[in-house]
C-alpha cells in the first residue's frame, strides 16, 4: 500500500454537506480496497464559516487546505447571506482558497452518460457520447482586476466599474495545460475569446496561437469568439473536444455547456495549480438551500469530482476510471435522484444513490 493521502474537506452551505458525506463513504470503500488509504479533516467556508467565526475565509482554512493532499468542497451560498457586504459573502470564500492555493486552472468536464442521453433538453443525437473538457482560467480576468468598485460621480450619478486584466504568463500556463490535456484526448483545443472588441483578450489569442506554435504544433487549435461559442455548443456540442477560456466566459460557457448533460447534479471540477499544489475538487451545482437537509440532492457530481482527485492529484488512473464505471452502471439500472427523474425511473435519495454507487463498486 503507498502512503496516505490526507483530504480536507470543506462541505460548506445547503446541500454541501449532505453530498460530502455520501462522498466520504465512496473515499472510505477505496481506502479499505485501494492501494492508497485516505484520511480526512474538516474545515469551515462560505456561509458556514461567517456564522461560526464572522468570516467566510478563515486563516485556519487556509492553513489546512496548504497542509493536506487534496480538498473536497461541497458548495457555498444561499440567500441568508446575500444581505451582507460583498467582503463578507460565502462566495468570498471560495475565491481566496483559489487565489491561495494559486489554483489557476478550472476543469469542467461536460460528459453525457448514455443512460441519461434522454434527460437532456436536446436531441439525443445532439448530446449522446458528448465528451467535453472546458478549460477555465481561474485566478485571473474580470472577477479580480483592478481597479473595481462603485464610485458617486459630481452629478449624483453612479457608476459600477470592473477591469479584465491578463497578463502573458496567465495565458501562457493556462493554455499549456489545454494543450497538455487536449494531447491525451482527441488532439483538439478551441480558444474562446472576444477578440473583435476586447484588447485584452485579442493578447488572449495571440498568446494561445504562440503557445501552440511554439510547443504543441501538433495539435489542432482553433479560435471562437465566446458569443458564436456559445450558439455552438447548443447546436452541435460534440464539435468540441478541449475549450480553453477567460475566467468569466468560462464560468458561463461551463455552466452552458453542463445543461447539455441533463443535470447540473451530474457534474464535477477540478481547479488545479502547480505541481504538488493541492487541488480543489467540486461539484459544478450551487448550495440549492430549497432541498437542503431534505435527503434529496443529487450526489453525483461530488463523487465523480472525487473521481477526479484519483485522476489529477494521486494518479489513479485505474481507480477513477472504475468510480465513474460504477456510476455508469448505477444509472444504467435505472436509478436516478429527484432532479434527472424520468417516466419508469427509481428515484433514490441522497443516502440510497451513495449506497447504490457503493454496491456498485463491490
Amino acid at each position: 500500500m503507498s502512503a496516505s493521502k490526507h483530504i480536507l474537506l470543506l462541505p460548506g452551505d445547503g446541500i454541501g454537506p449532505e453530498v460530502v458525506n455520501e462522498t466520504v463513504k465512496v473515499i472510505n470503500w477505496f481506502s479499505q480496497n485501494g492501494p492508497t488509504q485516505f484520511t480526512t479533516s474538516e474545515a469551515l467556508l462560505g456561509g458556514a464559516a461567517y456564522d461560526a467565526v464572522g468570516t467566510p475565509f478563515p486563516a485556519e482554512t487556509v492553513t489546512a487546505a496548504k497542509k493536506s493532499d487534496a480538498v473536497l468542497l461541497g458548495a457555498v451560498g444561499g440567500p441568508k447571506w446575500e444581505s451582507l457586504s460583498i467582503a463578507q459573502r460565502p462566495e468570498k470564500g471560495l475565491l481566496g482558497i483559489r487565489k491561495e492555493l494559486g489554483l489557476y486552472a478550472n476543469l469542467r468536464p461536460a460528459i453525457c452518460f448514455d443512460a441519461l442521453a434522454d434527460a437532456s433538453t436536446l436531441k439525443r443525437e445532439v448530446i449522446a457520447g458528448l465528451d467535453i473538457m472546458i478549460v477555465r482560467e481561474l485566478t485571473g480576468g474580470i472577477y479580480f482586476g483592478q481597479p473595481r468598485g462603485v464610485e458617486t460621480l459630481p452629478d449624483g450619478t453612479r457608476r459600477g466599474f470592473n477591469t479584465e486584466v491578463y497578463t502573458s504568463p496567465e495565458v501562457d500556463r493556462i493554455a499549456r495545460v489545454a494543450f497538455e490535456l487536449a494531447a491525451k484526448r482527441g488532439g483538439r483545443v478551441c480558444s474562446v475569446d472576444k477578440a473583435n472588441v476586447l484588447e485584452c483578450t485579442e493578447m488572449w489569442r495571440e498568446e494561445v496561437t504562440r503557445v501552440h506554435k511554439e510547443s504543441y504544433p501538433q495539435l489542432e487549435l482553433s479560435h471562437m469568439y465566446v458569443d458564436n461559442a456559445s450558439m455552438q455548443l447548443v447546436r452541435n456540442p460534440k464539435q468540441f473536444d478541449v475549450m480553453v477560456t477567460t475566467n468569466m466566459f468560462g464560468d458561463i460557457l461551463s455552466d452552458t455547456a453542463s445543461m447539455l448533460t441533463g443535470s447540473l447534479g451530474m457534474l464535477p471540477s477540478a481547479s488545479l495549480g502547480a505541481p504538488n499544489t493541492p487541488g480543489l475538487y467540486e461539484p459544478v451545482h450551487g448550495s440549492a438551500p430549497d432541498i437542503a437537509g431534505r435527503n434529496l440532492a443529487n450526489p453525483i457530481a461530488t463523487i465523480l469530482s472525487f473521481a477526479m482527485m484519483l485522476r489529477y492529484s494521486f494518479n489513479l488512473k485505474n481507480e477513477a476510471d472504475q468510480l465513474e464505471a460504477a456510476v455508469s452502471k448505477v444509472l444504467e439500472q435505472g436509478y436516478r435522484t429527484g432532479d434527472i427523474m424520468q417516466d419508469g425511473m427509481k428515484k433514490l435519495s441522497t443516502t440510497e444513490m451513495g449506497e447504490a454507487i457503493i454496491k456498485a463498486l463491490t
